[in-house]
């Protein structure tokens, strides 16, 4: 399965703003920036971010992106549905009735089961989980190496 760069991009930008979450609105060219994320691309994604009801957004010199939900209570499940609503592993699993194999597709019920894992893993980690075990890493990779 390949994670679309708009579903990588889109959760790049929620965990950085769910890691500076009470600093404000944080405006696109800084979470362009920190995230290595072209910044035209993101403004776009950071209004499909707002519209799907992610981030606020606020334009003008004080504006930016905050979230607009508790990083807790957005898993990654959530942002694929949205982002990437093509996100199935076979088309048949999403049109089943354009397979002509497809009352008779013995591989369909095990890419079900693949999709219904996936998702399943992905509904188990929220943004907050990935902002903690983002700070995690990035200060264990700041410590010094002793030897």
């Amino acid at each position: 399965m390949k994670i679309p760069m708009k579903v990588d991009y889109g959760v790049r930008a929620l965990v950085e703003l769910a890691q500076r979450r009470g600093e404000g609105p944080i405006q696109t060219a800084d979470i362009a920036r920190q995230q290595g994320i072209p910044e035209a691309y993101l403004d776009q994604l950071m209004t499909s971010l707002n519209k799907f009801g992610f981030v606020q957004s606020r334009r003008g010199p004080q504006g930016g992106h905050a979230l607009a939900m508790d990083p807790k209570d957005i898993n990654l499940n959530m942002v694929m549905e949205r982002l990437d609503s093509s996100n199935s592993p076979l088309d048949c699993l999403i049109n089943p009735h354009d397979c002509v194999f497809s009352h008779t597709c013995a591989q369909q019920e095990v890419w079900q089961t693949v999709e219904a894992t996936i998702r399943d893993v992905l509904s188990n980690i929220t943004l907050a989980d990935l902002a903690e075990r983002q700070t995690s890493l990035a200060e264990k990779a700041a410590l010094p190496v002793s030897s």
